[in-house]
């Protein structure tokens, strides 16, 4: 099992990758369909740091991806599962608390297609997080496994 730091980490690289991979591509999708009003990927700059839009949202990605990889051992389920809950936290987060804080409507208002929409995109993030974080995880490659003893650099 790989220690607790690392676990964050690689959450937090699957997390990030899979907003921008995932998240923002199928929005872009959307877009090109006609299905949203804007396009993904947006560089106009969002409070409070002045930081661009995508910049924000793939920091945002990468600490829920952070949580996630702290969770997962802890957690009993298959790990697709544990990335559909995933997605489902952090849409949650965004609909209650970040829209309200952006003085946006909670839940964009009740309507119909901005929840579907976005219900969609964030489930893509948590199945691009069940893809992208166990590709990141060490192991060993060919031969048999071994522990580490504490005596050599590497095993």
């Amino acid at each position: 099992m790989t220690s607790t730091p690392t676990r964050i980490f690689l959450g937090f690289v699957a997390g990030a990758v899979s907003m921008l991979v995932f998240h923002q591509t199928i929005l872009q999708i959307f877009f090109w369909v006609g299905l949203a009003p804007q396009a993904a990927f947006r560089i106009a700059q969002v409070p409070p740091f002045n930081a661009p839009l995508v910049v924000s949202l793939t920091f945002w990605g990468g600490v829920y991806g952070g949580v996630f990889g702290l969770l997962v051992p802890w957690v009993r389920s298959p790990l697709w599962l544990k990335g559909m809950v995933a997605g489902l936290c952090a849409m949650t987060l965004a609909w209650f608390v970040f829209l309200p804080l952006m003085r946006h409507p909670a839940a964009f208002g009740w309507e119909t297609w901005p929840m579907m929409r976005s219900f969609i995109a964030y489930q893509m993030w948590g199945f691009g997080l069940t893809l992208v974080l166990p590709l990141l995880h060490p192991r060993r490659l060919g031969g048999k496994s071994r522990n580490w003893d504490g005596r050599h650099l590497a095993v």
